[in-house]
């Protein structure tokens, strides 16, 4: 697998995830890194078959369309997503790029439509999960309920050495692991769904 993580202008990531055989490959959010992306495809002879969105916030899928029609990448995001999209996808489903396998998680809470990706030992977990903090849940569609069952009972039952890898560049550094969120992100501290929800609404 060949695997970017791309940051222009301001703090949003992309991702290209690729196989190295047939060089097929994935854009994971294009945001606003478009110029990063296009060069990284350019040097490397890559064939993008899909743009994927964690979600349809506009820094995410900024650079969608431009992405489709240079490359004819069919836009994916979550089927619930109300994004200009090719195919929507469902918990569970698998995104195959070349011999590359990569599974759908969905992950709601920031938003209705937002999904992480796993592929390997990587998760790619847009806006859900960053190094150190999560997403917000106070902006139209979130839900702190929603956002305690995908940390805790999907994120965090991942294997402790999982590379995440997230939508912005918040934190400390720009990737981490499940173990080390789980021994240092406040917000991953063990709390009752209440406790959660409680603490999410807090100042």
């Amino acid at each position: 697998m060949l695997f970017w993580q791309v940051k222009g202008v301001g703090d949003n990531f992309s991702y290209i995830v690729a196989d190295e055989k047939t060089r097929d490959a994935m854009i994971v959010d294009p945001s606003y890194n478009g110029p990063q992306i296009n060069r990284i495809i350019k040097a490397e002879n890559l064939k993008p078959v899909y743009v994927v969105d964690t979600h349809g916030h506009r820094d995410h899928t900024q650079d969608n369309k431009e992405l489709r029609i240079l490359y004819g990448a069919r836009v994916i995001a979550h089927e619930s997503s109300t994004i200009p999209m090719d195919d929507g996808v469902v918990d569970g489903d698998i995104l195959r790029v070349g011999e590359e396998r990569v599974r759908v998680l969905h992950t709601p809470g920031h938003s209705p439509d937002s999904i992480c990706l796993l592929l390997d030992s990587k998760v790619l977990t847009g806006d859900t999960l960053f190094v150190g903090e999560c997403g917000r849940t106070d902006l139209a569609g979130g839900d702190p309920e929603k956002m305690y069952h995908s940390l805790f009972g999907k994120l965090l039952k991942l294997p402790d050495s999982t590379e995440v890898y997230p939508g912005h560049d918040y934190g400390s550094s720009p990737s981490s692991t499940i173990g080390v969120e789980k021994a240092t992100n406040y917000v991953l501290k063990p709390r009752t769904l209440k406790e959660f929800v409680d603490f999410m609404h807090s100042p």
